[in-house]
């Protein structure tokens, strides 16, 4: 195999004085950020604690609608305001979820299953303990529980929020290597702000570097140590996936002994990580990652069609007056059908018919043509995109205004229900895309395609069309029961902000 060369400095490494000057001007900033690892915990288990008890007493009062005879007792009291609390306080410490950062799809999964065992270990203890003569309504027990993860996670959604507002969720980070692997990890850091990290400075021989142009250079490769010292900094990451291994391995002996943490960004991208096993060999001094395809197994594959069964039920009620207001505008606002229905390319490559409301005129497609060949921006726009952005001649005046708020997809949960779609998924393909699609057709097809998915909350129709399928072969190679219902929770949000929507 042949080695990758050590990174070589370029034009010419960083002087002492602009060393001097970038390190002065990093060091307030890490005093600021330190403030992070003593204040957050503390702040998180009081909004914890207060979101424990808001939704306790939420089912208790639910409960007491549903059935009159329920009163509040003394025991129930210290139940709600201390007992039940410190259980969940207690799992939520035990599972390190005051001290770990962690993306939004990984909290849900986390909060979702202390819910579960709170509500087991809660349970138990009433029943099966000195409790067991406390009468406690069983619809309080089963309605806390539901209750109780949705304060929880909309508690720690906003408590994190305005702890990024005072500063104090920020957590310091030293980025060794400013080529494209480390302007990766920066834009993934910025669009995922809610974890928290903030690059103070990079290392790199190469002060020329583009993300050198949004954050101090405080050294070359061999001042890191140097950097690290007088910085005081406590979390490094090396982003320098094409260096030579031993260089690597050097890298990392000098800077372990000087912090808490180093972090490798490995030549890994593109591959399916999200369900990724590790397995260490010691002796070899080597470990070995197991990639597993979480949708290839049948408890999956029934969890997922579960989901939608039931999620795509309670959407289906709750929107159905929507959808019947929706109807009669289309009707008696232009011409032609209420719906539009179009074959999709499905699973395993199978066409159905997609249910959509109709937002275009009939002749559509004769008007999209006439369009497209007097303007030959447009036509460029419709090449990359499948879709244009500023005026689209098809679209009628209340079409335009279904779209914006995705409305006109609202129909697709009757897809869902018949099983021909799910409610998170890969875009439903036309089948005139079928060549476009090319490698990423065999994996696409693999699953339904869904209502929404990861390329709509991550810019919709802002992506062309390669980054669609780029999206949709990820979510497929990466899924997981928690990343559906991050992308659904995201997606509401999307609706109402309208990114991308046109």
């Amino acid at each position: 195999m042949v080695q990758k060369n050590t990174p070589e400095p370029i034009i010419e490494t960083v002087n002492d004085v602009s060393l001097e000057s970038e390190l002065l001007t990093a060091i307030p900033s890490i005093f600021n950020l330190k403030l992070g690892h003593l204040l957050p915990p503390i702040i998180l288990v009081i909004g914890d604690y207060l979101a424990l008890v808001l939704a306790l007493l939420s089912s208790f009062y639910l409960s007491q609608l549903i059935d009159s005879n329920i009163i509040m007792t003394e025991k129930i009291s210290t139940h709600i305001y201390f007992v039940i609390p410190l259980i969940y306080i207690g799992l939520m410490v035990y599972r390190g979820l005051y001290l770990k950062r962690l993306l939004l799809w990984q909290l849900i999964e986390q909060l979702f299953k202390t819910v579960v065992f709170a509500s087991v270990i809660a349970t138990g203890l009433i029943y099966f303990s000195y409790y067991s003569n406390t009468v406690i309504p069983r619809k309080f027990l089963l309605l806390s529980g539901v209750i109780c993860f949705i304060y929880l996670l909309v508690t720690r959604y906003l408590t994190k929020h305005l702890l990024m507002m005072l500063g104090l969720w920020q957590k310091p980070i030293l980025l060794v290597g400013a080529g494209k692997s480390a302007e990766l990890i920066a834009e993934a850091f910025e669009e995922d702000f809610y974890i928290g990290y903030k690059i103070i400075g990079l290392i790199d021989d190469n002060y020329l570097r583009n993300l050198t142009k949004k954050y101090p250079l405080l050294g070359g490769f061999g001042d890191v140590e140097r950097v690290i010292k007088e910085i005081g900094i406590q979390d490094v990451i090396i982003a320098l996936p094409e260096v030579r291994r031993e260089y690597l391995q050097e890298l990392v002996d000098r800077i372990q002994p000087l912090v808490s943490n180093v972090s490798i960004l490995p030549d890994l991208f593109g591959l399916p990580l999200n369900n990724i096993d590790v397995n260490y060999f010691l002796k070899q001094k080597t470990v070995m990652l197991t990639m597993r395809n979480n949708l290839v197994h049948t408890s999956n594959i029934l969890l997922k069609r579960i989901f939608d069964l039931v999620v795509g039920s309670i959407i289906f009620m709750v929107t159905l007056p929507i959808m019947t207001v929706l109807a009669l505008v289309i009707k008696f606002s232009s011409p032609g059908p209420i719906f539009h229905i179009a074959k999709r390319i499905g699973q395993n490559g199978k066409e159905f018919k997609c249910y959509k409301f109709r937002t275009m005129y009939q002749d559509s497609d004769k008007l999209l043509q006439e369009y497209l060949s007097e303007n030959s921006d447009a036509h460029e726009e419709w090449k990359r995109f499948a879709k244009l952005k500023q005026f689209d001649p098809r679209l009628t005046k209340v079409g335009k205004w279904i779209r914006a708020f995705s409305l006109d997809e609202l129909p697709q949960i009757i897809n869902v229900l018949k099983g021909e779609m799910s409610l998170v998924g890969p875009r439903p393909y036309l089948p005139r895309e079928f060549e476009k699609m090319n490698k990423h057709y065999n994996t696409i097809i693999l699953v339904t395609p869904g209502i929404t998915g990861l390329w709509q909350v991550s810019g919709r129709n802002e992506i062309d069309f390669n980054g669609r399928l780029l999206l949709d072969s990820w979510y497929v190679r990466n899924w997981s029961f928690w990343l559906d219902v991050t992308l659904l929770l995201k997606t509401v949000k999307v609706v109402f902000t309208r990114k991308g929507a046109y």
